[in-house]
């Protein structure tokens, strides 16, 4: 076995990679499609609809009857968790000692676990537009209550969720609509700057965390900032935000399983994020350190997300 085979098989190396991988899952991506580990790469989850809806099972079972099963259904959906890799060239390995060496792995894992989380990122957020559609268009005037609108929304997921203060939901804006809604006039008005002013919530700053206690049941709350180049090949640059003018609420779990009815998962193998390896290029001058993993985002309650379109 080569050095940098030895050393990318190392616990330690493999434990520090995944403990990258994990620490650098952008919060966004993690906050729509928390994920779901599982124990194989193909299996069965729960899907939920406007016509397939969850239901809570009755539990009370008669004497010598038979208790209420919980199973999966022909009707539900297959994940499969399909191959992710990135590479990551090491030349000249007769010129590093060993430790170096380790060194340039962690490099590797440290460099691949951002890209990686970028593209999970973008991953996520665009199924989720595709999910929900067109959405409903506000217009955040002056005269506008953004609280009431985003307030009835929530209201609306939990009823389509119906699993009650089990579901937290999440509310999600693009950079552009948390713009537009910290700075409406109705939104500045219940934060107080300092010990006086009119009666509100008493909150000083406009932020996502202190913003969550003006919606009903204290959402969990957090903006996107994953931008993407519109532009074609070769001209000049057209960044964009991707989620831009849009607010997503929707139910989530920050642990789900296969059969909850939140929003969004991301199914991973478990123990297998970012997985370290090396292998010789085919010119026998470059050892590439390679870095493997296996996922599937799914959109598990296609009922339990609205999504809303902010102007002024």
């Amino acid at each position: 076995m080569n050095r940098l085979a030895s050393i990318s098989a190392s616990p330690t190396l493999r434990e520090y990679a995944q403990g990258v991988a994990n620490g650098t899952i952008m919060p966004v991506a993690n906050f729509l499609a928390p994920t779901v580990e599982v124990a194989t790469s193909v299996g069965r989850y729960k899907v939920y609809s406007q016509r397939n809806r969850f239901r809570i099972p009755d539990t009370l079972r008669t004497l010598g009857g038979r208790a209420s099963e919980i199973r999966f259904e022909a009707t539900d959906a297959t994940y499969n968790c399909e191959p992710h890799a990135l590479d990551y060239p090491v030349d000249n390995l007769e010129q590093i000692e060993e430790a170096q060496l380790e060194n340039v792995m962690r490099e590797g894992a440290d460099s691949i676990s951002e890209i990686a989380c970028l593209d999970h990122e973008r991953t996520v957020v665009t199924k989720a537009l595709e999910t929900v559609g067109a959405g409903t268009n506000k217009t955040w005037n002056s005269s506008a209550d953004p609280i009431a609108d985003v307030d009835a929304a929530i209201l609306s997921v939990i009823k389509s969720c119906k699993y009650g203060s089990l579901m937290r939901v999440g509310v999600l804006y693009g950079a552009s609509a948390w713009n537009v809604f910290k700075n409406q006039q109705n939104v500045r008005s219940r934060f107080i700057v300092g010990s006086g002013g009119k009666t509100g919530i008493g909150l000083a700053v406009a932020t996502e965390d202190v913003a969550s206690q003006l919606f009903i049941g204290n959402p969990d709350v957090r903006t996107s900032y994953m931008v993407y180049d519109n532009a074609p090949e070769g001209k000049s640059e057209d960044i964009q935000f991707l989620l831009d003018s849009t607010i997503l609420i929707f139910a989530r779990k920050d642990a789900p399983t296969r059969r909850d009815p939140s929003f969004m998962k991301t199914f991973r193998l478990r123990g297998q994020y970012m997985v370290p390896g090396s292998y010789m290029r085919d010119d026998g001058r470059v050892e590439v350190a390679k870095f493997d993993w296996s996922e599937d985002v799914k959109v598990c309650n296609s009922a339990a997300c609205i999504r809303l379109n902010i102007g002024t």
